[in-house]
């Protein structure tokens, strides 16, 4: 009952202090963005322009690839991790990940849109839009093309899954002993505190529109985000999504404390059969977060799908024939975390390099994120359940390192669009390596800080781990009352 009123004052105050804030900003005040809409600030000192307009198949695209990163959730994400613990967690773990993804959605649509992408200050956005106010069928976003614009509410669903897929990656590397209350409260701190400001930082802007001469960029740039600013490229969340929650999960997995026996007792996947399907189920979504986040149904967006398949291949490849000469024997578990690796690598680079470049980076990912499951892990000494770090940690820097470097256009990728110009600007792949870095260092330097303080909070007021004998017992029983199997 004392952790159920905690969850509810919290989640209360939220929801019910809302509309307040809300009633403070005033009634006309100008839609803010998907990416941006064109009556932006930023925008707003530009001369007059054409009626915008929804570009009806990019539209119809998004919504079909924020589907698909819903798949990934649930149930991709959940059969997962659900095959990787015992069997007695199983419904534990697919509760865990049902549950939080419910609760971050209405979270996203409550407040966590407007503090991620309204214009406010570098960390944060505003809460103009609480509830999704002034969001209409009629409102635009922007995308990465000037004059070429998305519905916002379509925008809306489609960010709102990667944050409430980015909050269930978390769970995995604290499974099988966290108290199913203290989660929920953890995520709601994380959610606001850490995930929305990176959301922020990397990829809000003013949108292309604002860019129309060097004075009006200059103007459109000092609205952006922190990382944006600093020059970081993240396609689709190598560091919003996967570097963030994978620091959220190693901190998790310090502070709860390893299983109950731990590297005396086999703790060995339940359920491979469901691992395979899971591994299956987030590769074919992860066309939706990856193509989807080109905003537009364009070559960028195919490059983008292309990439992601072609990485993910290559990275299931190189772990299990790594894992191979290594072990003596290839695994089913070392081909499906192989691909997981591939996907979290290519992630902040699919629409940027070339497909020689998304190669590289499979390949190396698959290798690199082996090491992060067995050397690195040993080196830490947590235990991070299901590996949430040395996959979507190590797979996300290497991938937001790379994206540096294979994105110039003399090693086949991109380059970086010049908006003023209207054409790719000169490359310089060092300085872009060192923005890269800022990308990484200040989601873990943030995420790990927001990840302290809020697990701390929860364990004073709620407690963060279970009792030892219904551990032992198992979660199934001891928290839901209810078992994934009946034999």
């Amino acid at each position: 009952m004392k952790n159920l009123l905690v969850i509810l004052a919290l989640f209360g105050a939220v929801t019910c202090t809302a509309p307040a804030w809300a009633d403070e900003k005033a009634a006309d005040a100008p839609p803010a963005t998907a990416m941006a809409t064109p009556t932006s600030a930023a925008a707003a000192e530009a001369p007059a322009a054409p009626a915008f307009a929804m570009n009806k198949a990019d539209n119809a695209w998004i919504m079909v690839c924020a589907a698909l990163v819903i798949l990934m959730s649930i149930p991709g994400l959940a059969l997962f991790y659900g095959g990787l613990v015992r069997s007695k967690n199983m419904l534990s773990v697919l509760m865990q990940v049902f549950v939080t993804f419910s609760m971050i959605s209405v979270l996203w649509v409550v407040y966590g849109y407007s503090m991620a992408f309204t214009e406010g200050g570098s960390f944060f956005g505003t809460l103009d839009k609480l509830f999704l106010k002034g969001v209409t069928p009629e409102s635009l976003g922007a995308t990465f093309s000037k004059g070429v614009y998305i519905s916002e509410l379509t925008f809306v669903i489609f960010q709102g899954a990667f944050a409430a897929i980015t909050c269930g990656l978390i769970v995995g590397a604290f499974a099988e002993r966290a108290k199913f209350s203290a989660i929920l409260v953890f995520m709601l701190i994380w959610f606001t505190f850490s995930y929305l400001p990176m959301a922020h930082m990397v990829w809000y802007w003013a949108g292309p529109d604002a860019y129309i001469d060097a004075a009006a960029a200059e103007a459109a740039g000092k609205t952006a985000g922190f990382l944006f600013q600093k020059g970081a490229l993240d396609f689709a969340g190598g560091t919003v999504v996967h570097i963030n929650a994978a620091v959220a999960g190693l901190v998790g997995a310090f502070m709860i404390g390893k299983r109950v026996g731990y590297g005396k007792e086999s703790m060995a996947p339940h359920s491979l059969t469901f691992t395979m399907i899971g591994a299956s189920l987030l590769w074919f979504g992860w066309f939706g977060f990856n193509a989807g986040s080109a905003l537009e149904a364009s070559g960028g967006s195919a490059l983008a799908m292309v990439n992601t398949w072609v990485a993910t291949a290559c990275a299931a490849m190189s772990w299990m024939l790594a894992e191979w000469l290594i072990k003596g024997k290839p695994s089913m578990l070392g081909a499906a975390s192989g691909a997981v690796a591939g996907l979290v690598a290519i992630t902040p680079a699919a629409g940027f390099v070339g497909v020689m470049g998304a190669i590289i980076i499979g390949l190396l990912a698959g290798i690199v994120c082996l090491w992060g499951v067995n050397g690195l892990k040993r080196m830490l000494g947590a235990d991070d359940s299901l590996d949430v770090f040395g996959v979507h940690g190590v797979g996300g820097i290497l991938g937001a390192i790379l994206t540096g470097v294979f994105c110039a256009p003399s090693l086949g990728g991109t380059g970086v669009y010049d908006y003023v110009a209207n054409a790719v600007g000169d490359y310089d792949m060092g300085a872009q390596v060192i923005n890269q870095l800022w990308g990484v260092g200040t989601t873990v330097v943030w995420s790990g800080l927001v990840s302290l303080v809020a697990f701390k909070v929860v364990d004073m007021f709620i407690g963060l781990r279970v009792p030892e004998e219904e551990e032992r017992e198992g979660l199934d029983i001891t928290s839901h009352g209810e078992s994934a199997y009946h034999i």
